[in-house]
């Protein structure tokens, strides 16, 4: 055994670095869960955009019906008239309802739409985190090697801000 004897801060190193890699890894994660939480809202709104404009293809092909019965509806002769105006209103019906399932489509896209912004918001805070954290952990390294505390010093305060950005992924309280 050596009859060295270990500095006490050297024992504080150690564990603010296991500290640090565990926030990391778990800031890693928590990233990955918001990037894919990002692209699945992305598919999910496109999705329904794609869904919204099949509904004003249809929809604009009843408007187009009901604008020719309408034409029809002055040229034709009076005993044609009550066939081509229930015709008019079960087209005009279909419209509206196209419209109004427009609507629907629209909220929930805008919706996939607002979760994927605030999954991308947490997803960098959470990046921010992984690189003040990491930078930590090499300064802590540094410091063991050289055995130079104003190194671990700055690498613990590199990593308290890496520690700050890992709270603010989940609860997003500092500006962006």
């Amino acid at each position: 055994m050596s009859d060295d004897k270990k500095e006490p801060w050297l024992n504080l190193l150690a564990l603010t670095t296991v500290i640090l890699a565990v926030c990391a890894t778990l800031a890693t994660f928590k990233g990955g869960g918001h990037s894919t939480r990002t692209m699945l809202n992305q598919a999910m709104a496109s999705d329904q955009w794609a869904y919204y404009q099949a509904k004003g293809i249809k929809g604009n092909l009843y408007e187009v019906e009901a604008m020719r019965l309408r034409r029809e509806l002055e040229l034709a002769p009076k005993a044609a008239l009550p066939a081509l105006e229930k015709s008019l209103v079960d087209v005009e019906k279909k419209v509206a309802k196209y419209d109004s399932e427009k609507a629907d489509i629209q909220n929930k896209a805008n919706g996939y739409e607002e979760a994927k912004a605030d999954a991308q918001k947490h997803g960098a805070v959470f990046g921010f985190a992984v690189i003040f954290l990491q930078i930590g952990i090499l300064l802590s390294s540094i410091a063991a090697l050289l055995n130079q505390k104003p190194v671990y010093y700055l690498g613990l305060l590199v990593g308290v801000v890496g520690i700050v950005y890992f709270i603010n992924g989940f609860y997003l309280f500092l500006p962006a």
